[in-house]
C-alpha cells in the first residue's frame, strides 16, 4: 500500500491530524492522523496509542463508501496505516451538525425536549469554528452576513444551500450503511472545503469515531463513540483501554459498510435481438447502480413455454430479481411475465416513430390482476429497478441518494450561473 511520497512542508496542524504538501503532486496533500484524543476543545487531551491507525482506517472506509455512492469528497486514497492522500482544500470554518436523535448539547440548549426525540426530517445546526469562543452556534443569516471568502469563493446563499443539502445526504448515506450493522447513527458533524484546484465545494474533513454518536441497537448505554471519553470521571489506564476497545470495534465494523447486504439482479428479456441496442442502454444504467443485468432472448408470442421456463430459472435461486420486458409492437412479454410471477416486472418497450403511439397501448392497457409497470426511458427503467432493489441493498440506495443530491446541486449551480449572466 505504501509508496514513497515526497512530503513537503506542513501546511496545517489540528488537534488530531497534520496536513503536509506533496512536492511532486501539486493539488494534493497528505493527511496524517495523530495518536491524540481530545474533548471540550482540547480542555482534556490524552495520548491513545494506535488511535491514528484506527481513525485513519475508519475515515478511509467512510470516504470510500461516500465516494462510491457518488458524493464529491476531497479523499483520493489511503496511503499508509495512519495517513491518506486528499485534494488540497481551503476549509470553510463551519461545523455542520446533523441530528437524528436528540441528545448531548441539543438538550441543554432546548430544555423540555426529552433525550431520544427523533427528528424527521433531520435537524441541522451550524457552529462557527472558533476555539476561543467555544465554537458558537450560528444561524444562516450570520453565515451570509459574514461573507466568508474561501479559496476565492464567497460563501453566499447558493453555497450555503449546497452544503446544507449535502450534509443531509451524507448523513442519510452513512446512517443507512450503519443500519445494516444494527447501529443507530444518532448525530454527526462534518466540514466542507473548497478545492484549490477545481474551486468546488467538497466534503473535506475526516469522518471518524470523533465525528458521530453511534448507538448499537439504538441503546445509549452501548455507545461506541468518543462520548465515553468525554464522560470519564478520571482518565485511568483501564478507562483508556475501554475507550480504545470501542474505537477498535468501530474500525472493524466500518469495513462491513462497504459490502452489499444482499445480492440482486435485473433479468432483461427481449422479444427479438433487434432490440439489443435499447437493452444495452438499460444494462449500462443498471451497472451505474452496481446492479448485475442478465440479457435473455424470448418471445411470449412465439414460445410462451420457453418464456416461462426462463422465468422459473431465475425464481428458483432466491436472488432478489426485477424482470424487465423489452418487446416492440404488440407487447405480450411484460403482461405474460407479470401474470406468472410474484416478482416485479417492468415493461420498457422500444417505440418506433411510425407506430410508437399505437404500440405503447399494448403495454399500458392490461387485463385485471396484472401489476406490470411501463417505463419508456431505458435509463428511467433501470432507475426504477434500482429503487426496488435498493430497499434491500444499502449500496444501491446510497447511489440513488447521491445521484438525487448531485442533480439538485447541478441545477442550483446552473441557476447561479444564469443569474450572474443576467446581472
Amino acid at each position: 500500500l505504501q509508496t514513497k511520497l515526497k512530503v513537503g512542508q506542513k501546511l496545517n496542524e489540528g488537534k488530531t491530524k497534520q496536513i503536509f504538501e506533496l512536492v511532486d503532486q501539486p493539488g494534493l496533500v497528505l493527511v496524517q492522523s495523530k495518536d491524540q484524543i481530545t474533548a471540550g476543545n482540547a480542555v482534556r487531551k490524552d495520548q491513545m496509542q494506535g488511535k491514528a491507525a484506527i481513525a485513519n482506517k475508519t475515515t478511509s472506509c467512510v470516504f470510500q463508501l461516500l465516494q462510491e455512492s457518488g458524493i464529491k469528497t476531497a479523499f483520493v486514497k489511503q496511503h499508509s496505516d495512519t495517513a491518506f492522500i486528499a485534494a488540497h482544500c481551503e476549509m470553510i470554518p463551519i461545523e455542520w451538525v446533523c441530528r437524528r436523535v436528540a441528545t448531548g448539547s441539543f438538550l441543554k440548549r432546548n430544555p423540555g425536549v426529552k433525550e431520544g426525540y427523533r427528528f424527521s426530517p433531520l435537524k441541522m445546526e451550524m457552529f462557527f469554528k472558533d476555539d476561543a469562543n467555544n465554537d458558537p452556534q450560528w444561524s444562516e443569516e450570520q453565515l451570509l452576513e459574514a461573507k466568508l471568502c474561501v479559496a476565492g469563493l464567497t460563501i453566499g446563499q447558493c453555497e450555503l444551500d449546497i452544503m446544507s443539502r449535502s450534509t443531509v445526504a451524507i448523513f442519510e448515506i452513512v446512517e443507512k450503511a450503519w443500519a445494516t450493522q444494527n447501529c443507530t447513527l444518532v448525530d454527526m458533524k462534518i466540514e466542507f472545503g473548497v478545492s484549490v484546484k477545481s474551486g468546488e465545494i467538497v466534503l473535506a474533513d475526516v469522518i471518524d469515531n470523533d465525528s458521530w454518536r453511534l448507538w448499537p441497537a439504538g441503546d445509549r448505554s452501548q455507545q461506541k463513540d468518543k462520548q465515553m471519553y468525554r464522560e470519564l470521571k478520571e482518565v485511568t489506564p483501564e478507562a483508556m483501554q475501554m475507550v480504545k476497545r470501542n474505537f477498535e470495534w468501530v474500525s472493524e465494523r466500518v469495513k462491513l459498510l462497504l459490502e452489499p447486504q444482499a445480492s440482486s439482479r435485473v433479468v432483461l428479456l427481449m422479444g427479438s435481438t433487434s432490440d439489443v441496442a435499447h437493452c444495452e442502454k438499460i444494462r449500462k444504467a443498471c451497472a451505474s447502480y452496481g446492479i448485475p443485468c442478465v440479457l435473455r432472448v424470448t418471445s411470449a408470442h412465439k414460445g410462451p413455454d420457453e418464456t416461462l421456463r426462463i422465468k422459473a430459472e431465475y425464481e428458483g435461486d432466491g436472488v432478489p430479481t426485477v424482470f424487465v420486458a423489452v418487446a416492440g409492437r404488440s407487447n405480450c412479454l411484460g403482461p405474460v411475465m407479470s401474470g406468472n410471477t410474484a416478482y416485479p416486472v417492468i415493461s420498457c418497450p422500444p417505440l418506433t416513430p411510425d407506430w410508437g403511439p399505437q404500440d405503447v397501448w399494448s403495454s399500458l392497457r392490461m387485463p385485471s390482476g396484472l401489476g406490470c409497470s411501463t417505463v419508456l426511458s431505458p435509463e428511467a427503467c433501470a432507475q426504477f429497478a434500482a429503487q426496488i432493489l435498493g430497499l434491500r441493498d444499502h449500496l444501491v440506495w446510497c447511489k440513488l441518494r447521491a445521484s438525487m443530491l448531485n442533480t439538485w446541486v447541478s441545477l442550483k449551480l446552473a441557476d447561479k450561473k444564469f443569474q450572474a449572466c443576467s446581472l
